[in-house]
């Protein structure tokens, strides 16, 4: 039902921090072995390994599903088109941030400003994302546990225009070399 919103979300470039690399049709992302020489332009993350999606979201209902596959460190959800991307930031509401993290292999977070840990009896290796802006909601799903409910934030005004967030962390072992994969969606009519 949810793929009735699909949205064909893209990497920003521009907007990865030095160390990430996105794929030519921008669908992908990985954290690269060194820095590239990039331009310090004012919508590069600086010190966090983010890449934002490329459409402004302001209205309407979207859904995308990000494959994670078995990385043991992973990001996603949205931010607001202004956060900090300088300085150091908190990945809570209050800051923009409505997102949810893998850390450590089995540690899944919810970034609010309590950092509950989430209980998901099968480990996603795909994610969907919903975003309903005029319901002010956020919710993810396991789409590997037939699209079970993760996490849903509490309904909290959007401040302005928001985008998909996106964050592969570290190349930590083995686990954490795959890239991100956003998936391409058939919409449901």
């Amino acid at each position: 039902m949810l793929k009735t919103y699909a949205a064909d979300v893209r990497l920003d470039p521009d907007t990865a921090y030095s160390r990430l690399i996105v794929s030519e049709d921008r669908k992908c992302v990985r954290y690269g072995d060194t820095k590239q020489k990039l331009p310090d332009n004012p919508e590069r993350f600086y010190r966090y390994n983010i890449v934002l999606g490329s459409q402004c979201i302001s209205s309407g209902q979207h859904y995308w599903e990000v494959e994670v596959g078995d990385r043991s460190e992973w990001g996603l959800g949205v931010c607001k088109e202004d956060v900090d991307r300088k300085e150091v930031v908190y990945l809570s509401p209050h800051y923009g941030f409505w997102v949810i993290r893998l850390r450590k292999g089995n540690e899944y977070r919810a970034g609010t400003d309590e950092y509950p840990l989430l209980s998901l009896p099968v480990p996603p290796r795909r994610v969907g994302v919903f975003l309903d802006y005029e319901a002010h909601d956020i919710s993810f799903y396991n789409v590997t546990d037939n699209g079970s409910h993760i996490f849903t934030f509490p309904h909290y005004p959007f401040p302005g225009r928001l985008l998909p967030y996106f964050s592969p962390c570290y190349s930590i072992g083995a686990n954490n070399t795959a890239p991100l994969a956003i998936c391409s969606l058939d919409r449901e009519d």
